[in-house]
C-alpha cells in the first residue's frame, strides 16, 4: 500500500513539480499573478495614471507582495533542503522579487525594483513542457561554462590591448583634442573598439587618426572571437530531452519522472510524482 503524504510532502509536490495537474496549476495562476504585477508597476512609473490611481496600484502592489510572500514561505517550508533553495537562482530571484515593496517602506522609489519579478516568467517553459526551450537552454548554459576559461583569457588580453593603447593615444593626441588622462583615453579606446562610436572624442593628428582605424577595425574581430568560441562549443553540446522534475536536495532540473536519485547530488527522491 502506497505511503500516504504528509502536507510538507504535497505541498512540495504541487509548488515544485510541473508534472501533476496540480502542479502545472499552481504555476499557471503564479505566472498570472507574475505578469499582472509587473504590469501593475509599469502602468504606476505613467505620472498621469499614478495620479489618478494611486491608492489602487498601492493595493494591487501590497497584495500581490503579500501572495508572493506567503508562496516564497511555503517553498522555504516545503523543502526537503530550505538553505539550498533560497541560494538557488529561483529562491534569490523569488526573494528579490519581494523585497522592493518593504524597501519601498524606507526607501521612496524602490518599489519600481519589482519588475525583478518578470524573471520569475522563466518558469513557463517548464511549465507548459516546452522541452525544445529547455534543451536549447541547457545547451547554450553548457557551452557558456565550457567556455569561460578561453573567454577570460581572451578578455584579459583585451584589457591589457585596451590599456596601452590608451596610453598611447594619450601620449599622441594630447589634452589638447580631448584626452586629458589615460583613464579617459583608456574609455575613447573601449568605445571604439566596441564600434559604439559616441563621438565625444576624437583624435585630431595624422598619427593618432591611423591608430584610431586599426582600433576600429580590430574592433570587428575582437567581437567576434566570443562569438566563435561560443558557437564551437554548442556544437559539441549533447541535445538529449531534459525532463522538468526537480530535486528536492539541490533544486537541478532535468530528471526523469521515475527517476530515483539526482544526477547532480546524488540524493534518493523520496517525493515521488503521481
Amino acid at each position: 500500500m502506497a505511503k500516504e503524504k504528509t502536507l510538507k510532502q504535497q505541498l512540495y509536490t504541487i509548488i515544485f513539480e510541473a508534472e501533476t495537474p496540480a502542479g502545472k496549476l499552481f504555476d499557471v495562476l503564479l505566472l498570472f499573478f507574475i505578469t499582472a504585477s509587473v504590469t501593475v508597476v509599469s502602468l504606476e512609473s505613467v505620472v498621469t495614471l499614478r495620479r489618478e490611481h494611486l491608492h489602487l496600484f498601492l493595493g494591487l502592489e501590497w497584495g500581490f507582495t503579500i501572495l508572493f510572500t506567503i508562496e516564497y514561505l511555503l517553498r522555504i517550508y516545503s523543502s526537503p533542503k530550505p538553505l539550498k533553495y533560497i541560494f538557488s537562482f529561483f529562491g534569490l530571484v523569488d526573494l528579490l522579487s519581494i523585497i522592493p515593496s518593504y524597501l519601498s517602506l524606507f526607501i521612496l522609489g524602490s518599489q519600481y525594483l519589482l519588475v525583478v519579478r518578470v524573471l520569475r516568467l522563466l518558469r513557463i517553459a517548464r511549465i507548459f513542457k516546452l522541452t525544445q526551450f529547455i534543451n536549447e537552454g541547457q545547451v547554450l548554459s553548457n557551452a557558456l561554462k565550457a567556455s569561460f576559461a578561453k573567454i577570460t583569457v581572451f578578455l584579459g588580453t583585451v584589457i591589457l590591448l585596451v590599456v596601452i593603447i590608451g596610453s598611447a593615444m594619450y601620449v599622441i593626441e594630447g589634452t589638447a583634442s580631448g584626452f586629458t588622462s589615460i583613464p579617459t583615453s583608456i574609455y575613447w579606446t573601449i568605445v571604439t573598439l566596441t564600434t559604439v562610436g559616441y563621438g565625444d572624442i576624437a583624435p585630431q593628428t595624422a598619427l593618432g587618426q591611423i591608430l584610431a582605424s586599426f582600433v576600429m577595425i580590430m574592433g570587428y574581430g575582437i567581437i567576434a572571437v566570443p562569438t566563435g568560441i561560443v558557437t564551437v562549443e554548442m556544437s559539441k553540446s549533447d541535445k538529449k530531452m531534459v525532463p522538468t522534475r526537480v530535486c528536492p536536495n539541490c533544486h537541478q532540473e532535468g530528471h526523469p519522472v521515475g527517476a530515483h536519485f539526482c544526477y547532480n547530488c546524488g540524493y534518493a527522491f523520496e517525493y515521488t510524482v503521481d
